[in-house]
């Protein structure tokens, strides 16, 4: 694909801005809301298309595109790409009208423009060995005279484009430059650059003398001092790219993962992704990489059929991670960057995708070694993020609603039902313990519950379904027992006291007679503080108070009053489908 665009290059059909004259066409593959999304995804094309281009929207949305084409190139090319997964069903002919400042590319590899100088002076930028490009000459000594106005145009009349828009970059992470990185030094790029010679002391002529530039540039790289950042060839992974080599150190194998680990006291980390793959494969890594304890959960990421970007953050760390399917194999990278260095990490997070190559071996997965440590909480000898308490629940409705107790959602950040995150809480009370939750789409349960309203007879057997390994068993286990009491031990109406040894995991699952029908919600074994049951003692929330509960909330249960009795392999299979796993994140 890239080859087939590159020829498209040498054909004259990129040509810039002004390209809407000569009758260019755009596809356009996505619009996010945010720039910072934009440029990751911005940066997943570009590592699979060499027309990459993005752009300010009308509205506050940033568009990615690939061309410009000619109209009937444009065509086939939609065609063709969108049936081959490449680019998303949802992807158009643009004219262009609606394009604003450019946003990309920002420091991606020079063959995503057409320009072959720019590819030169890119690719020179993209090599910590080689000299940085930059075509001004070095920064005059102090003494030296300051150029004139007309010869600090004249000087900047010499700039190619990829070194303005290097500039208008610099500009924008001094802060005084907002619009797009086009390399047109319009109103806006005057502005910046007039505001820069302010806040540094000089006349504010709006056009920067070499020195000036130097001294910008200077700035804009000393975040960098002391990475030592430099291109690291991995054989084995199959992959080059630049990286911290001052922080990090070649360490573990352990396929799909090469691991640099940190070399000194910041907590940075490198994992080169390498496995062979389709698209399958890259769904199911995108999936298990955030299960990862070094991925937070919260912030940016999106997946399509060759690729994939996640961005996640919290206060200890923010983590970057990218990989791409070409060739049957699946390459990319991960950057584990300690918080509150955002600065650093953003530019160091853009030169790794830019010098990103990837080389023809691939990471075979190998059999565990023999005297590794394994576990269910490790992948590939990474720790996997586990919530903070596993509960059971109990549904209620055909939509997914579950009731849980308190306790099981209690200081939680995020709350998944069956694994799905972002339920949410329709109501809980500290009194009754009881809780109603509502998934955040809605789910398909093999089993509803149905609740008992007659009274059962003391001392007849029952069963109760919970996670008593926590989610180690995604499939809920079911003891037996028999009802003490059809009250509490201080005589509470509203609780019925059982003979049963229950765990905590077992807490909120559905206390059934056997017939199969829901006699109540079992209490964790310490829901009144300071105070422990006996071993061999729990207690449940009677039906009704759940029942009138659910009402309340406008959630019309299944009742009945008939006492069956059933085999104790049916009880368990019907507890099984009901029972819910309620996880509770931070």
């Amino acid at each position: 694909m890239k080859r087939l665009l590159a020829a498209l290059l040498a054909t004259g059909f990129f040509t810039g801005p002004g390209w809407a004259q000569d009758g260019g066409v755009w596809l356009q593959v996505e619009a996010l809301p945010t720039l910072n999304r934009a440029e990751s995804r911005a940066r997943a094309y570009a590592g699979r298309f060499d027309a990459v281009s993005g752009y300010a929207l009308d509205g506050g949305w940033y568009g990615i595109a690939l061309g410009p084409y000619d109209s009937a190139e444009a065509r086939r090319l939609l065609s063709q790409l969108k049936a081959q997964g490449a680019i998303p069903g949802d992807a158009f002919l643009a004219d262009g009208a609606q394009y604003r400042g450019r946003f990309w590319p920002v420091g991606a590899r020079g063959d995503a423009e057409g320009a072959q100088a720019a590819t030169s002076a890119q690719t020179q930028e993209q090599t910590p060995a080689a000299a940085p490009a930059r075509p001004e000459a070095p920064a005059e000594p102090a003494d030296a005279p300051e150029e004139t106005l007309a010869e600090a145009r004249a000087s900047e009349a010499a700039l190619d484009r990829a070194a303005r828009e290097r500039l208008q970059i610099a500009l924008r992470w001094a802060g005084t430059y907002e619009a797009g990185i086009d390399g047109a030094f319009g109103a806006g790029t005057r502005a910046a650059m007039a505001e820069w010679q302010r806040q540094n002391g000089h006349e504010a002529t709006g056009v920067l003398t070499t020195a000036q530039r130097a001294s910008l540039l200077e700035a804009y790289d000393a975040v960098l001092d002391g990475l030592d950042l430099a291109p690291v060839r991995d054989a084995q992974a199959g992959i080059e790219i630049e990286m911290p080599t001052a922080l990090v150190a070649r360490d573990e194998v352990r396929p799909p993962f090469v691991t640099y680990a940190p070399s000194g006291d910041l907590p940075v980390q490198v994992l080169l992704i390498s496995q062979p793959g389709d698209a399958r494969r890259l769904a199911g890594l995108y999936e298990i990489m955030q299960t990862l304890e070094i991925v937070p959960p919260e912030g940016a990421r999106g997946l399509d059929a060759r690729s994939f970007v996640i961005e996640g953050a919290d206060e200890t760390r923010a983590t970057h991670v990218e990989a791409t399917l070409e060739g049957g194999a699946i390459k990319g990278f991960a950057l584990v960057w300690p918080a509150g260095d955002e600065a650093r990490r953003s530019r160091v997070v853009s030169r790794m995708a830019a010098s990103f190559e990837s080389l023809p071996e691939v990471l075979e997965p190998g059999a565990v070694p023999a005297d590794e440590a394994q576990s269910v909480d490790l992948v590939s000898g990474l720790q996997v993020r586990r919530p903070l308490r596993e509960r059971a629940g109990v549904f209620v409705d055909e939509a997914g609603s579950v009731a849980t107790t308190v306790e099981a959602i209690a200081e939680c950040g995020d709350i998944a039902i069956d694994g799905m995150r972002g339920a949410t809480v329709l109501m809980q009370d500290a009194g009754s313990g009881l809780a109603l939750l509502r998934p955040a789409s809605p789910l398909a349960p093999r089993g509803v519950a149905t609740f008992q309203t007659g009274v059962p007879r003391i001392d007849d057997k029952i069963a109760v379904a919970g996670f008593p390994y926590g989610g180690a068993i995604s499939v809920a286990a079911t003891t037996f027992g028999r009802l003490a009491d059809i009250r509490g031990p201080g005589g509470e109406e509203d609780l019925k006291r059982l003979a049963l040894s229950a765990q905590p995991g077992d807490a909120g699952g559905p206390v059934l007679d056997m017939g199969g029908a829901v006699l109540g919600l079992l209490l964790p074994g310490d829901r009144q503080e300071g105070r422990m049951l006996p071993p061999g003692v729990a207690l449940a929330l009677e039906s009704e108070a759940v029942v009138a509960a659910l009402e309340a909330e406008g959630i019309e249960p299944r009742r009945t009053e008939a006492r069956g009795q059933n085999t104790v392999e049916a009880v368990a299979r019907r507890a099984g489908e009901m029972t819910a796993l309620v996880s509770c994140w931070e």
